[in-house]
């Protein structure tokens, strides 16, 4: 594989470790955006994308899916103050929310328009769950009320600053939960079969299982048991 070091995170990880165990194949990381990555994969600027769900908007474009590999979902939060509750989330539309742009969200149906969105809610667009969660620290209820943060995410966020625990809070309800899977161009490459046959060997020994232990995510439900030949 060639810089998979410009990767970080489980990504990272998972592709230094399938680029240990393979020799046939070559990952080159191509850096892109959540609004973008629809059109620079029509564009040709890539043939694989990891960690995605078949339903954000990749519905009409010639991709084939793996089945599920990662889990996450995301919540809202909210600044801690006295007397406020999770009732405080009981009508979203209600709020001044920021979130990043070309992420899709239950609250908004998956629209990604941007425009729409600003028409529909009272929104702010950012590119990062750090800017977001600063921006709640601020206090700044003119401009973010709510973040919609990934529960890994916050998760890691709580982690590396505990201060934060107290100021948070936290929806008990998710926006949404979501199975991620990887993703390859039609007739590319490489199939999704071929990478379930890479990924394999780390699922029956644990290797993937402890990757994403350490970067706080979950497996899905029904991905193939470590047991089964």
């Amino acid at each position: 594989m060639s810089n998979h070091s410009e990767a970080e995170g489980l990504l990272g990880d998972l592709l230094q470790e399938l680029n240990t165990s393979n020799n046939n194949v070559i990952f080159r990381i191509v850096h892109t955006s959540p609004k973008r990555r629809h059109l620079d994969f029509q564009a040709g600027l890539f043939d694989v994308i990891f960690f995605e769900n078949p339903n954000w908007g990749w519905e009409r474009l010639p991709v084939q899916a793996t089945y599920p590999v990662l889990m996450d979902e995301d919540v809202y939060v909210a600044l801690n103050k006295p007397g406020r509750g999770q009732s405080f989330f009981d009508n979203i539309a209600e709020r001044h929310i920021v979130a990043i742009s070309g992420y899709h969200y239950g609250f908004a149906g998956l629209s990604t328009d941007n425009a729409e969105l600003e028409e529909r809610f009272n929104i702010e667009f950012s590119h990062s769950h750090s800017r977001n969660l600063d921006l709640i620290k601020a206090d700044r209820p003119s401009l973010a009320e709510v973040a919609v943060v990934s529960r890994s995410y916050l998760r890691k966020h709580l982690a590396d600053n505990p201060g934060d625990r107290d100021r948070f809070l936290v929806s008990d309800t998710a926006d949404q939960t979501y199975q991620l899977h990887i993703m390859a161009r039609e007739n590319g490459p490489i199939s999704p079969g071929a990478l379930e046959q890479m990924l394999s060997p780390l699922i029956r020994d644990g290797r993937y299982q402890k990757l994403v232990d350490n970067h706080g995510l979950q497996l899905p439900p029904g991905i193939p048991d470590p047991e089964t030949p």
